[in-house]
């Protein structure tokens, strides 16, 4: 096999690219289906590079954290092409970049394998021998301004990444950041430097399965920017046992010294350093970094500068009340070493420059403190004038960070543009702003916001706050301050209806449509008005009452329903491949089957939907549906086959944690946790109140759901409704624990071992130990809760021996529970199915039906007592059909009239004077 280096003579190329061999039988990747080795890893790289041809030719790749994205990348460093590393994740700046720089080859991802697509034998451009790798500045937009960046610049910052960090070869770095931005392109260039392994993934530090694949390949390392850290806090990190973890770096935007002091301290704890380090695209990643020994006695400080690198400060005249720029002094801080960029391109002729910058002037304002530590204190860039006075808004974020408020912070015209989240008071915070920096108060304008704007890296998308002004068309505040809300960013209007079909959309523009579409499908089921494209289905409350219709309508969208939706963003929501045509080209060393929007072979081909697709059922939704035709077909009885309630509790338990256990913060757990409680007690309630009116059957204790309780036990009527109080009474106790911070801080420390205790606990009333008095067993809250535990149990169970400990409880205390074994079978039968298949081979109209069936299941358990009882002398099969209609025709009007409530309620406030708001 021909290597790279001699296909191109006399070509330049990255060093530890063509070097990939030397480290053997060493593991290079590590996925969820296997390892790679380097000498693998090296013949992939080989063929690949191949494949890219003899000529040297500009390729575009859409960075993703893949093994194929990974091989394409190194081929053509080790074979001499330059590389435009664009966001795989977003189609636009696909588009854009493609537009504007008219790349030789194009690798995108195609019908789930990737595909290269020549577009011409002989390169179209002028490149310069030095140009290796052209990135963006933002690592996530389609801005034409990228950076260029050379041969020896990758080289040397991957060398002297891996010297301070002290990487080796057993290390092995999990890829928790994207490809395409520079900190994460810096985790992969550094290990292989060193012949040590990649964790090869694309999910989130807030996924137990990263945490799961990080254990099981030996993880040493990982990269976070300051959101990982929020995230982090919110899984209970400092709790995880991870045995090979060695440190943990961060950079991509400043981390609040407290902060940096606080993971230093866990790390020293537990045995793993923590590095902060500062950098930029423009110095190909790296610039400085802080000791680990320093961390805590110097969090302030982003360090000394990496090796073959140096700083000095540039005095600012202009910056009054600095005193005198020098080492000791405050000035602009300027890099130089041989990891400074080639400089800017921003048209295709720019490719042919060489070196145009020589030192990197940073933009951020510096101070070398007296043990030869720089601080950042400001930058200079972000400075704004308002009103004539000299503004630092990242000065800002810092004293509103001091009185414990999170906000982004950006000059406006002629205002200071300030969001907030959390439970932040506006006008405290005008007022706070507006005193520290000597503005009036009309001169700030505050936004208050359910979550801070960030970019897909996680840095803050200051271009989103800046857009909040245009969102409320640039009035001038009324005498106050006071403004409208504007809309949430990434909020998209719906687009307008034109007179005809018109021309086919682009695939970015296709893409944004599709999300736009579908931020209108969450707002509207979970109705909700802060929607974008960055909300997921947990993260905006939704609850298993909503799940089914919004599984539902969301296949219908997309054409599949993608693994674990309802933790995904909006934005990672795809529609099912379109087919490709006939002799369309495949991937490297494979065959491309179908097309996705905006994906490789041709930007402007028009999308197709599949001739057929495999449907599945969610098994959740499929117990659902089956459990309350069981529980209605044997109350008849149309037939007798018992136990689908106490399968439905076991689902209960199971959605809570997929639902509320989410990694928001504890007040935020607790409030989706009560809405579903009220979802379920209100209408409850309600019904059974309307039941009482008209008939004797029912008590006063069974309107306010506590027959259990205060029920005088006379009479099997009063308990028909024992199922609705056992879930509303279970779900008030486990949301009151979860409000306790040390209860919430141990089910994220341990969230399988937490709910396996909690069912351990239930055991002594399933098997009665205290000897109390119970008439109905089987129906009492407080006997049944062992079954809501173990199916929360089985949600947060991350591996296979996790699911074998709950089935080994299941099929241990289950037998025995009722003493009928055909009731204990299905209850058992259930419960296994919940554990070990995630969903079910089906059909459309299964799909439909099970959906109804499943999201009506509430309205139905409850009215089918008013209802069979009146057909089932005349026809035992009509009257489970009438009992069914029944309680899907209460869901829809409940539904429905649920939803309306918000705009009827605003439609009456609207009449009345809007109170003032900042």
């Amino acid at each position: 096999m021909t290597y790279p280096p001699d296909l191109l003579p006399r070509t330049k190329t990255v060093p530890f690219a063509r070097a990939l061999a030397a480290h053997g039988d060493r593991t290079a990747l590590v996925t969820r289906d296997g390892e790679t080795s380097y000498r693998e890893l090296a013949a992939r790289v080989a063929a690949t590079a191949q494949r890219l041809g003899e000529e040297r030719r500009l390729v575009l790749l859409a960075g993703a954290n893949t093994a194929d994205a990974l091989v394409v990348y190194l081929a053509a460093l080790a074979a001499g092409h330059p590389v435009l590393l664009v966001p795989g994740d977003n189609d636009e700046a696909v588009r854009s970049l493609t537009a504007a720089y008219d790349p030789d080859v194009v690798v995108l991802p195609s019908g789930g394998e990737w595909e290269v697509r020549e577009r011409r034998p002989v390169s179209a451009h002028d490149l310069h021998p030095d140009l290796a790798l052209l990135l963006s500045t933002s690592g996530s937009t389609g801005s034409p301004k990228l950076v260029r960046l050379s041969h020896e610049n990758l080289q040397a910052n991957a060398e002297s990444i891996a010297e301070y960090l002290g990487i080796r070869d057993g290390d092995r770095a999990a890829t928790t950041l994207p490809m395409h931005y520079c900190y994460g392109l810096s985790v992969i260039n550094s290990h292989l430097l060193r012949g040590a392994g990649l964790v090869l993934t694309d999910l989130s530090v807030a996924d137990g399965c990263f945490w799961e694949l990080f254990r099981r390949a030996r993880g040493s390392t990982f990269a976070a920017v300051p959101y990982t850290f929020d995230l982090l806090d919110r899984i209970g990190f400092a709790g995880m046992d991870l045995p090979h973890l060695r440190y943990v770096t961060q950079a991509g935007g400043r981390l609040a010294p407290e902060r940096v002091a606080e993971y230093a301290a866990t790390g020293r704890r537990n045995g793993w350093d923590l590095f902060v380090m500062y950098g930029q695209t423009e110095a190909t990643a790296r610039m400085a970094y802080l000791p680990p020994h320093l961390a805590e006695s110097r969090p302030q400080a982003v360090g000394v500068p990496v090796p073959g690198g140096s700083f000095r400060l540039l005095p600012l005249p202009d910056r009054p009340g600095e005193g005198d720029t020098g080492e000791d002094g405050t000035g602009e801080l300027v890099y130089t070493g041989p990891n400074v960029m080639l400089g800017y391109a921003e048209t295709p002729a720019d490719l042919r420059l060489g070196r145009t910058v020589r030192e990197l002037r940073t933009g951020d304002v510096a101070r070398r403190a007296a043990d030869g530590l720089y601080e950042i204190v400001g930058r200079r860039s972000r400075f704004a004038k308002i009103l004539g006075l000299r503004v630092d808004p990242q000065q800002v974020e810092v004293l509103l960070e001091r009185h414990g408020i999170t906000s982004y912070c950006v000059g406006g015209d002629g205002e200071l543009l300030v969001a907030v989240t959390g439970d932040a008071d506006a006008q405290q915070v005008r007022r706070t702003v507006a005193d520290a920096c000597g503005l009036p108060r009309r001169a700030v304008r505050v936004h208050l916001l359910p979550e801070l704007p960030r970019l897909p890296t996680g840095k803050p998308d200051y271009g989103a706050v800046r857009r909040l002004a245009s969102a409320d068309g640039g009035a001038p505040a009324p005498s106050g301050g006071a403004r409208p809300p504007a809309p949430a960013p990434g909020a998209k209007p719906a687009p307008e209806p034109g007179p005809g079909p018109g021309p086919e959309p682009e695939p970015g523009e296709r893409a944004s449509a599709d999300r736009a579409g579908l931020c209108r499908l969450y707002a509207e089921i979970l109705d909700r008005t802060d929607v974008t494209e960055d909300s997921s289905f947990v993260g905006l409350g939704g609850d298993s009452l909503c799940y089914v219709e919004m599984s539902l309508r969301l296949e219908e969208a997309l054409g599949h329903l993608p693994a674990d939706w309802h933790t995904l963003p909006i934005r990672d929501l795809e529609p099912a491949p379109r087919p490709e045509p006939a002799g369309s080209r495949g991937a490297a060393g494979g065959r491309g089957t179908a097309e996705t929007p905006g994906a490789a072979g041709d930007p402007q081909a028009p999308a197709r939907r599949p001739a057929t697709r495999r449907r599945v059922l969610e098994t959740g939704v499929a117990l659902r549906a089956v459990a309350i035709v069981l529980v209605v077909g044997s109350h008849i009885p149309l037939f007798l086959v018992q136990g689908g309630a106490h399968v439905l509790l076991g689902l209960a338990g199971f959605n809570f944690a997929r639902f509320h256990l989410t990694p928001a913060g504890r007040r935020e757990r607790v409030r989706h946790a009560v809405n579903s409680v009220v979802r379920i007690a209100v209408p409850s309630a309600v019904w059974i109140a309307l039941v009482v009116l008209v008939t004797d059957k029912y008590e006063v204790a069974n309107v306010f759901l506590l027959n259990t309780v205060l029920g005088s036990y006379e009479g099997r009527t009063h308990w028909h409704y024992w199922f609705v109080e056992a879930v509303v009474h279970i779900l008030v106790v486990v949301t009151a624990l979860l409000a306790v911070p040390a209860v919430d801080r141990a089910e994220r420390r341990f969230p399988f071992a937490l709910p396996v205790a909690l069912a351990a606990l239930g055991l002594v009333t399933r098997y009665d130990l205290p000897g109390f008095d119970q008439r109905a067993p089987h129906l009492t809250p407080v006997v049944v809760f062992w079954l809501f535990a173990l199916g929360w149990a089985a949600a947060k169970a991350s591996s296979a021996w996790q699911r074998l400990l709950v089935t080994a409880a299941v099929l241990a205390t289950v037998p025995g529970f009722f003493g009928q074994p055909q009731r204990e079978a299905v209850v058992v039968a259930g419960l296994v199915l919940l554990i070990w298949v995630p969903s079910l081979p089906s059909l459309g109209v299964l799909n439909r039906a099970a959906g109804v069936l499943a999201s009506s299941s509430l309205y139905i358990y409850l009215v089918h007592w008013q209802v069979y009882p009146h057909l089932a002398d005349r026809s035992a099969l009509l009257a489970l059909l009438a009992s069914l209609a029944a309680g899907i025709a209460c869901a829809a009007v409940a539904t429905r009239l649920v939803r309306r409530i918000p705009s009827l309620v605003r439609n009456r406030t609207d009449v009345t004077p809007a109170p003032r708001t900042e």
